[in-house]
């Protein structure tokens, strides 16, 4: 078949004002680059001339500057799912210019299928490494929502980008559960199953046309580890390692999902070092430069993902030796690879951020000060409530010291203390399973909490009511408060609250 090749500013003008525009990818890995950045240019020029021209963006999870980024600045988004890192998209969210709904990643693209997110997606944009005759696309190192916004949309582009090796062809597993009242188990039942096709399959009547490009993808790089991620990994490790010793974790480990960032580098570089623990496998929804170099070393022996959020020279190398990678990597749609019945099943062990956490072990991974969206909820949803293990991780302190990110009540709660067996900062280990939450209290408080901040949140557990979750309302939210007021937590009064 004959193909149609067009610019970007030709797909870019097919999109209407009001459309559900769907991007593939996951995080900058296999987002749309041209495209985007074309329909930035066009919504500024209806502006220019009084023109309102605003998209509504669903993806997988974050997107490049290239979609994201340019789209925000251009004033071009009026809603955005599910999940998002950059900082323009961060503060016109937060400024209330966009509106913003924060899923869990996994219900994405079944949300898309309810209805739930209105009724079709006018245009798919996906990024593909090559395209057959047949309308067999080949997707690139993000899979996301592509399955499901290929088969929905109206309309299709798709961005041949060669920059992207086709020798990824092979390394994905693509595969879409049925609705209810028809769905079936999902037959993954270990993280190297394969149970689907590694291409998606179009409808070529929707295909507008193939937008040629030539573009790496947008890495985000990772601050270098410090002391206290070093010993956060530490911390993880020698916990993991304990535990397997005592007979809660199997003799053969289990697989793993860890979220991204510095301390989830951290992690997987110490549990890496740990030769207490065997090598072991991941089943995760993004895979960094950490797990490769793992890989290469035989600590990590497979990795499942929906995406490859490497840096564009880990890409190369992976790229260069396909023959060594091609039996260790899986791309699977994020619907698959944040799946809650297959974490379940696979009895993984979850390691995720937190910005905060209080003594009852509640974290928020997602609200500054209860209000200011960061990030999202991510995965980190769909793997705690899933684990065999669940453990959050971050620093005791932030701002210099500043601010405790150990508190009595977390400002917003995306993990209730049902979920999270586990805490962990750079000062100890946590271990709130089996505990009832005066015992969890005292665990955070004696092992997670800055000696800084450890006696003013023991005064609070005393000025607390008593019940079965001891609380002063008042007081609960009064670390944040005394933040806003003199910028330094440490100045909190609890005299103030005591009648």
């Amino acid at each position: 078949m004959a193909f149609k090749y067009i610019t970007a500013e030709e797909a870019a003008s097919v999109i209407k004002n009001g459309d559900n525009v769907g991007f593939s990818g996951f995080t900058p890995a296999g987002s749309p680059k041209a495209v985007s950045v074309a329909l930035a240019k066009r919504a500024e020029e209806e502006h220019a001339q009084g023109h309102p021209f605003k998209i509504n963006i669903f993806t997988g999870a974050s997107t490049g500057d290239s979609v994201d980024g340019v789209l925000t600045r251009a004033d071009a988004v009026a809603f955005r799912a599910p999940y998002q890192t950059n900082g323009d998209m961060r503060k016109g969210l937060n400024a209330g210019k966009v509106e913003y709904a924060d899923l869990h990643l996994s219900q994405m693209a079944q949300e898309i299928r309810y209805g739930f997110m209105g009724k079709r997606v006018n245009v798919a944009i996906i990024e593909a490494c090559d395209i057959t005759d047949d309308g067999k696309v080949y997707v690139t190192t993000g899979v996301g929502i592509s399955p499901t916004i290929a088969r929905m949309a109206d309309a299709i582009i798709i961005e041949l980008n060669a920059a992207q090796s086709k020798s990824i062809k092979g390394l994905h597993d693509i595969y879409e559960p049925a609705d209810p009242p028809y769905r079936r188990e999902i037959p993954i039942y270990k993280p190297s199953d394969r149970v689907g096709k590694d291409y998606i399959q179009i409808d070529l009547s929707k295909l507008v046309g193939i937008v040629e490009t030539n573009k790496p993808d947008e890495a985000r790089g990772f601050t270098a580890p410090d002391p206290v991620t070093d010993r956060i990994g530490l911390n993880v490790a020698n916990f993991l390692a304990a535990d397997m010793k005592a007979g809660c974790i199997p003799s053969t480990f289990l697989p793993l999902q860890s979220g991204v960032g510095n301390v989830a580098n951290a992690v997987l570089g110490a549990l890496g070092e740990d030769r207490d623990i065997p090598a072991f496998e991941m089943y995760t929804e993004v895979i960094q430069d950490s797990v490769i170099g793992l890989m290469k070393e035989g600590r990590i022996k497979f990795g499942s993902t929906c995406s490859l959020s490497v840096s564009n020279e880990c890409l190369d190398e992976i790229y260069a030796n396909m023959d060594f990678f091609h039996d260790k990597l899986l791309l699977r749609p994020s619907e698959i690879s944040n799946n809650p019945e297959v974490v379940r099943r696979l009895g993984l062990i979850t390691i995720n951020t937190a910005i905060e956490a209080d003594i009852y072990g509640h974290t928020n991974s997602t609200h500054i000060s209860g209000s200011r969206m960061m990030n999202g909820i991510g995965g980190s949803g769909d793997f705690t409530r899933n684990a065999f293990i669940s453990i959050f991780t971050c620093p005791s302190v932030a701002k210099d010291g500043k601010i405790s990110s150990i508190v009595p009540m977390v400002s917003h709660v995306d993990h209730t203390e049902h979920d999270v067996n586990i805490v962990v900062t750079e000062q100890g280990v946590a271990d709130l399973r089996g505990k009832s939450p005066l015992q969890r209290a005292q665990a955070i408080i004696e092992n997670c909490a800055h000696p800084d901040y450890k006696q003013l949140l023991w005064d609070y557990l005393k000025l607390a009511t008593k019940g079965h979750e001891p609380a002063h309302m008042p007081a609960a939210l009064a670390m944040h408060a005394e933040f806003m007021r003199s910028g330094d937590m440490r100045n909190t009064n609890w005299a103030e609250y005591v009648k």
